[in-house]
């Protein structure tokens, strides 16, 4: 039996913006967001809206790579004129009928907090800025200052002439992307000068901005962080985590995931140390500015296409990486485990069928995880101890305490004992996932990774083999 000691007494505020998705055009890897959006009636798929509104993100950033080449005034106004774009890193033509007022309304509708992605110079790529095709994909910080102005000007005669007459007050911006991550692109003390200019530009039009610059270190250069770090005027630093298991011999070449599943959950349950010790170095270099890890999740050999991540394994390995973020969640403000949605790559968080009308868009297994934790979740965190095959966190919301808990054992239940100190509790349920690690989810069997609520006794409950649970314990605080 292992017994979980949870300590009632509430310490910092976790932000909301914990389990954010990310979308962007990802030309012939993956329709992504043209696989959302209805051509024909000009408007999102309804089956997505009702998806993604079950899955609840907080947060939807648009942009990625796609920003270094992207200019906003493309994708605004009639969708007739809009002008079509190459997609430099992903291939492909993007038709613009997705841009800023789509996105916005989007978010709207699935009550998602918005965050563009400004093109900052094309973060020095001058393959991108000027291609050989001799168009000019460099944004500069001027054109970022009038996307701040056409989305929160209160009377932006641009956007007022499109037929939009409130300002969207769009508050979270992203300067540049992965900066740090390619050396053809600008080095950290050229990004820290351009990133200046920009922030000055960008408050102009707003100075009520939430600013994030791109600080993650590269390899050749471990300023990165620091530098931006000291730059006034942000809000937070960016960093993104992609990341195999980081174990010798892995076996995600191909299907050799299948050959024997015993040794594929060993490799899949290492995964979250790469992620501890990349949050642990962001906070040693960054100081006291906050994180925002907009991008994050596994990369195996086939470019986010291997099929283990389909596979329940992969979704109780999410679960402990987003337990390492709920416990760095005094420094970090966005973080997010998927690239939301598309119809190819298993990293996406919801797949979408193509055709879409042949069957309902479904969760992958980090999707499932995510819906099931974000939906219980504390405002403030509190501790938790234990020992043994387990893997927990835990958060506060007046009388409710929510225990997002995993199995790190793929074949024995774990007997807990719920220790509360003298505090009293009322009723305990369990929002459980559990699954066979090896069950993979398809179009036909789209339900497999439901969570299931149980009530529970007060002081015990049984976790089956690899699963995943929120649990939601209300406590009796009456005198």
């Amino acid at each position: 039996m292992i017994t979980v000691k949870i300590d009632a007494a509430e310490k910092h505020e976790i932000s909301p913006y914990l389990y954010m998705q990310f979308m962007e055009p990802l030309g012939v890897c993956d329709s992504s967001v043209d696989a959302a959006w209805d051509f024909v009636e000009s408007d999102w798929y309804p089956s997505v809206i009702e998806k993604v509104r079950e899955l609840a993100p907080t947060m939807i950033r648009f942009g990625g790579c796609f920003a270094s080449y992207y200019h906003w005034r493309e994708a605004i106004g009639k969708q007739a004129d809009r002008k079509p774009m190459l997609n430099y890193c992903w291939s492909g033509i993007y038709p613009n009928q997705v841009g800023t007022h789509e996105i916005v309304d989007f978010c709207r509708r699935v009550n998602a907090e918005p965050l563009l992605v400004v093109n900052m110079e094309s973060d020095g790529r001058m393959h991108w800025a000027h291609p050989k095709n001799g168009t000019d994909r460099f944004g500069t910080a001027e054109e970022a200052a009038d996307w701040v102005s056409y989305c929160n000007g209160a009377n932006n005669a641009e956007r007022i002439k499109n037929g939009i007459q409130a300002p969207y007050n769009v508050k979270y911006w992203q300067i540049g992307n992965e900066t740090s991550y390619d050396v053809r692109g600008y080095g950290s003390e050229k990004t820290v000068e351009v990133t200046k200019r920009f922030i000055e530009a960008m408050r102009r039009s707003d100075p009520t901005l939430k600013l994030i610059g791109w600080g993650d270190n590269h390899k050749t250069d471990n300023t990165w962080c620091r530098r931006m770090s000291e730059l006034d005027g942000l809000d937070a630093i960016a960093f993104h985590h992609h990341f195999p298991a980081e174990t010798p011999d892995a076996p995600f070449n191909g299907v050799d995931y299948r050959k024997d599943y015993s040794v594929t959950w060993q490799h899949l349950q290492h995964a979250y140390v790469s992620l501890e010790k990349h949050i642990a170095q962001m906070r040693a270099e960054c100081g006291s500015k906050r994180l925002a890890m907009t991008e994050g999740h596994f990369v195996f050999r086939g470019r986010n296409r291997n099929e283990v991540l389909s596979s329940w394994g992969s979704g109780a390995a999410y679960a402990r990486c987003l337990n390492v973020i709920m416990r760095n969640s005094d420094i970090i403000d966005i973080a997010t485990m998927a690239d939301f949605f598309g119809n190819v790559w298993q990293v996406n968080a919801l797949m979408i069928p193509t055709p879409i009308h042949r069957s309902e868009p479904y969760l992958q297994p980090v999707g499932a995880v995510m819906k099931l934790f974000g939906k219980y979740q504390g405002k403030r965190a509190i501790d938790v101890s234990y020992s043994g095959d387990i893997d927990a966190v835990a958060s506060r919301t007046a009388d409710k305490i929510y225990l997002h808990i995993t199995n790190t054992s793929m074949s024995s239940s774990q007997e807990l004992k719920l220790d509360l100190g003298r505090e009293k509790v009322t009723s305990v349920e369990m929002h459980c996932i559990s699954a066979s690690p090896d069950t993979e989810i398809t179009p036909d069997n789209t339900n497999v990774f439901d969570a299931v609520t149980t009530k529970e006794r007060t002081d015990r409950l049984l976790l089956p083999p690899a699963a995943v649970a929120a649990l939601e314990i209300t406590l009796n605080t009456m005198n």
